[in-house]
């Protein structure tokens, strides 16, 4: 018997979306299969804005955090 357990593949995926004039922002995307691409994490982002859940703005640069 093992007392260490394997850890569950994250259910989520966090990315810091960097603007122009200095503001950091954080995309949250449930589903991690979405994410194999760079683009399409742009599309998202760009969807969320005109959403409203990310602040309007030039997006600099997309980072994945966790």
């Amino acid at each position: 018997m093992s007392m260490f357990r394997k850890s569950t593949p994250a259910k989520s995926v966090v990315f810091a979306v960097n603007y122009d004039d200095a503001r950091t922002a954080y995309l949250w995307i449930d589903n991690p299969m979405k994410v194999g691409d760079n683009r399409a994490v742009g599309l998202i982002a760009r969807a969320q804005q005109e959403k409203g859940a990310l602040p309007e703005g030039n997006i600099t640069s997309i980072k994945r955090v966790r």
